[in-house]
């Protein structure tokens, strides 16, 4: 592990800000709040470029009360002896800097029966779990890649994230603060105990109290973060002894010294409720424990650790206490993907028999399949039903992630996410939507309807909706309507009996009567083309602002063709742009990201182009036997 300037590389930063730290303000409330400004200046050192200790001047201390909208002050002060700006030689253009740091009020109550209270209101935590990398990116911050993905996790629906499990980049949580997201702010992965030959146990002893310490004082006045946390999945938790018990209480004392105001916790997903560990958390965050561990009749054949559902047990614990799902779900899927038969449980584990695509080293993307300690997106809802008292949770994850491959090996990464590493939505995105967006109209079927070799055979369709009630028609002739109620412990509607047949499924979904949302699907022809969709065709012209463009291989009626994956070629044809990179989001595609030439991976490809400089770039994607396909991106 490298120090540099004594200090461990890569795993906190520092953020000097001139606000000082506030811990609460009695004066606030609903309706306005009273605020001190207090301003200063300071002499610049012109050889450094770094402000003297001592201010030269200060404005007068205001008192302001803040109702809402926007309120304005002035002030003014004497400066004596300015440094003043004029031109070279004769004189020297000295320059002012203003530092403006923004803040934001709330108010945020944990309620043992109801959760989580922001200003009042109660919200349900719709979460995910995000790992720091940016995919084909890397894991150095990039704004416009952090964007893209915060934006896709609002119109998923979610409203909280956990940083898992290091400090993010503050850049980020500047991000969550303007977006508003509720963020878990986490910081250890191990203790004293390793997960791994070379993590940061070797060095815990030494830096647990000057990271800690570091990454609360960096952090505390983000409005989006609010909860600490100082551990994942510590192994200590097994021991069951005092001295994890001990070293909670430490690093809780440690927040509690730094910032008053916020509860802290740590994750388990093995401690039971009378743990001597799960006794230190002041609030309980279980990882899959809530519905519990290789759990239900698809679960019964395997070994290893064994849970019941455990919301009940912990609630009964600790009824003074507010409990979250800090990690749910472990569900896998591949992106298009899908094998047959189809699981009849609402939950089951992938295996070689049941969900798993040796072919493509993925799982079945009906949605069903779970890691061996996971539960399907259906069994969660409905242990979250069965438990109102619980506070929400966060799926692993939001986006897939760089490394911890699984189910296969010699992978990249995960099956976890919601979401693939190159942006594209997993089939699991819409059955999340459809419970996190209640009141808007959407519906998703699955699978896609092109299978050359399936016909007259039972090719099960499944609909993820927000609506009450849907309707399937396949080729016209109705499959019938079915009421959300009709598959108890599932929270999709299910077709299990339909028969492929090229064609077309449409579905008509209904919400208290009234027609809601359709969807359709067809049957694609031979690929004939490509087409490029860029997510914006204007950037900023400095080399770290980017464009992702979708390639879509498509018919000649322009449906993406799902079975296809094309080589494509991508360049510049003209002007300053550049292709950073390229992504199919298929993890056991091996082929370097800054690679310009990549398959397509059920129809889709993706290219992130920069520029340095200003001026108009035509970016061409060609694949042999297809039609190429060019767009104009400016960068100014």
């Amino acid at each position: 592990m490298d120090l540099v300037g004594g200090w461990p590389f890569g795993h906190n930063s520092f953020r000097l800000t001139f606000q000082a730290f506030k811990d609460s303000m009695p004066e606030a409330n609903e309706t306005q709040t009273t605020v001190t400004i207090i301003s200063e200046v300071f002499e610049l050192d012109s050889a450094t470029g770094q402000r003297r200790p001592a201010p030269v001047a200060k404005f007068p201390r205001q008192t302001l009360n803040l109702a809402g909208n926007e309120t304005a002050t002035n002030s003014s002060v004497i400066i004596n002896s300015p440094k003043l700006w004029g031109p070279p030689p004769l004189q020297k253009p000295g320059l002012s800097e203003i530092v403006t740091t923004l803040f934001g009020i709330r108010s945020v109550v944990f309620d043992p029966n109801k959760g989580i209270i922001v200003n009042g209101e109660h919200v349900y935590l719709q979460g995910v779990n995000q790992h720091h990398d940016l995919g084909a990116l890397g894991a150095a911050y990039n704004h416009r890649a952090a964007v893209r993905q915060l934006e896709t996790l609002q119109e998923l629906g979610a409203n909280a994230i956990r940083l898992s499990h290091n400090p993010p980049a503050p850049e980020l949580l500047d991000l969550t603060d303007q977006m508003g997201f509720l963020v878990i702010n986490e910081i250890f992965d191990s203790w004293f105990e390793g997960k791994a030959d070379i993590d940061f146990h070797l060095i815990f002893e030494d830096w647990r109290e000057p990271d800690l310490r570091a990454l609360i004082r960096r952090d505390r006045n983000h409005p989006s973060v609010i909860l600490w946390s100082y551990g994942n999945e510590v192994k200590e938790q097994s021991s069951d002894d005092e001295g994890a018990a001990e070293i909670s209480v430490y690093l809780r004392d440690i927040c509690h010294q730094e910032d008053s105001t916020r509860l802290t916790t740590s994750a388990i997903h093995f401690s039971s409720p009378n743990s001597s560990l799960a006794q230190t958390l002041e609030l309980i965050s279980i990882n899959y424990q809530g519905e519990g561990i290789r759990y239900g009749p698809a679960y019964e054949y395997l070994t290893g650790n064994k849970k019941t559902p455990q919301y009940d047990a912990f609630h009964e614990a600790f009824p003074n206490r507010v409990i979250t799902s800090s990690e749910y779900a472990s569900s896998l899927s591949l992106r298009g993907s899908f094998s047959f038969p189809v699981t009849p449980y609402n939950s089951a584990p992938v295996n070689s028999t049941d969900g798993d695509i040796p072919n493509e080293k993925g799982v079945s993307a009906y949605e069903l399949y779970t890691a061996q300690a996971g539960s399907s997106p259906d069994r969660v809802f409905l242990a979250q039903d069965e438990h109102p008292y619980v506070s929400g949770g966060f799926v692993w994850t939001g986006w897939d992630y760089i490394g911890e491959p699984y189910y296969h090996k010699g992978t990249r990464s995960g099956n976890w996410g919601i979401v693939a590493l190159a942006g594209f939505k997993k089939e699991r995105f819409w059955l999340y939507q459809a419970r996190w967006r209640p009141n808007f109209p959407m519906a998703h079927i699955v699978p896609h309807w092109t299978w050359p070799n399936r016909t007259g055979d039972i090719t099960p369709v499944h609909v993820f909706s927000s609506g009450d009630e849907a309707e399937l028609f396949v080729n016209g002739e109705s499959k019938g309507r079915r009421a959300r109620e009709s598959d108890p412990g599932f929270y999709r509607f299910k077709w299990d009996d339909v028969k492929y047949e090229p064609g077309e499924v449409h579905v008509v979904t209904y919400k208290d009567g009234r027609e809601w949302a359709n969807d359709t699907v067809r049957t694609t022809g031979d690929a004939v083309g490509l087409r490029l969709k860029a997510d914006r065709d204007k950037i900023v012209a400095d080399g770290e602002d980017v464009s992702f463009i979708t390639v879509e291989v498509v018919d000649a009626d322009g449906n993406v063709a799902p079975l296809a994956n094309n080589i494509i070629s991508m360049s510049v044809a003209s002007g300053p742009g550049e292709i950073v990179a390229t992504d199919n989001g298929h993890p056991g595609d091996f082929a370097a990201f800054t690679s310009k030439e990549r398959k397509a991976f059920h129809g889709v490809l993706l290219t992130i182009v920069k520029s340095n400089s200003a001026g108009d770039s035509i970016i061409t994607a060609n694949s042999t036997g297809l039609k190429s396909a060019s767009l104009s991106l400016v960068a100014t």
